[in-house]
């Protein structure tokens, strides 16, 4: 029996550090999948290079030279990591029956490939890499992490806790995953809504082998932000409650007013208006920044422009690194 021919696709952003290592375990991974009949002799890697400004697609280049497993795409400019991923996600797709994703940095177990494959073979579409401990994380991320998801649940976001961007996905899931063309990427939000039998498998994430981690604090907040104001409305609705209580509260503080003006009570005092202004203030700055936010993300979806773009495509190629200048690759207009 012939097994399924999956590719492995691993953005990277000036992993030149780790680049050599990652290839030589992914490769090893491979290996031992076609000698048990798992996957095709055809299976590959597929390293797609983020705009990076290091040594990276040197690297990838010299290791397509020898290493029968290795494909290349470099994409013109940096597009972030999530666009980089579904550059690659779309030009696996078109010659792999699956594809695992994996970040280049070696913290995922790549171990649990194997069993992604298994339960391809069982017949899921979809199987999610689900971290079982996060002792590798600071005190700060694990509470962060766990109140992330806490909170996207709550506002009806529904995520696999836990769960990055390390997981397998058949040719027909990333087809229907394909079909979303918002320019505003959350992919951990937009798989579970692609439907299709799906599992989990849980492991223990790794230290990172080398370098510095890409979702620096700033980032990882920005991310968070990006993925909750891309699938909910939640946000919109609160400020409209906190203008609702804002109302109440200053009818309240009038009708108080009122009754000290009648009793003859009143004093002057500028403590309470500066209050009030500021606390009304607050909620309108608040109010107009989020509501912006919103605006921006319909403004950059509007645009419809490209995702990416492609320089080198050595995939799709049959392992010819052409150049493809002014070349756009992207899933609007599709």
């Amino acid at each position: 029996m012939k097994g399924p021919i999956l590719t492995i696709v691993v953005p990277c952003y000036n992993e030149e550090e780790v680049l050599l290592e990652t290839t030589k375990q992914l490769s090893a991974v491979l290996t031992n999948l076609i000698d048990d009949v798992l996957v095709s002799r055809e299976s590959k890697i597929l390293f797609v290079d983020d705009g990076s400004k290091d040594r990276t697609w040197d690297l990838i280049e010299k290791e397509m030279a020898e290493n029968p497993f290795v494909k290349g795409l470099k994409l013109a400019r940096n597009v972030g990591h999530q666009n980089a991923l579904l550059a690659g996600l779309e030009t696996a797709a078109a010659k792999s029956d699956c594809v695992v994703s994996i970040d280049a940095d070696l913290q995922d177990d790549i171990g649990v490939i194997r069993t992604f494959v298994e339960k391809y073979w069982d017949g899921f579409d979809v199987v999610y890499g689900v971290r079982d401990k996060r002792e590798t994380d600071t005190f700060f991320k694990r509470t962060t992490a766990l109140g992330f998801y806490r909170l996207m649940n709550k506002i009806g976001i529904h995520l696999v806790p836990n769960h990055a961007d390390f997981r397998l996905m058949s040719k027909r899931a990333l087809e229907e995953l394909f079909k979303y063309k918002e320019t505003n990427l959350f992919l951990r939000g937009l798989v579970p809504l692609v439907g299709f039998k799906s599992t989990k498998v849980f492991y223990d994430r790794k230290e990172r082998l080398a370098g510095e981690s890409k979702y620096p604090l700033k980032k990882m907040l920005a991310f968070a932000f990006d993925g909750i104001t891309s699938f909910s409305i939640t946000p919109i609705r609160f400020v409209t409650f906190l203008g609702f209580l804002a109302v109440i509260i200053s009818a309240a503080a009038g009708g108080y007013a009122l009754f000290q003006e009648l009793t003859g009570h009143t004093e002057s005092g500028w403590t309470s208006i500066i209050i009030s202004i500021w606390f009304v203030g607050g909620l309108q700055l608040l109010a107009v920044g989020i509501i912006g936010e919103y605006i921006g993300k319909i403004y950059r979806e509007v645009k419809r422009r490209p995702r990416y773009a492609i320089e080198v495509d050595a995939f799709s190629n049959h392992g010819q690194s052409e150049q493809q200048p002014g070349i756009l690759m992207s899933t609007v207009g599709k």
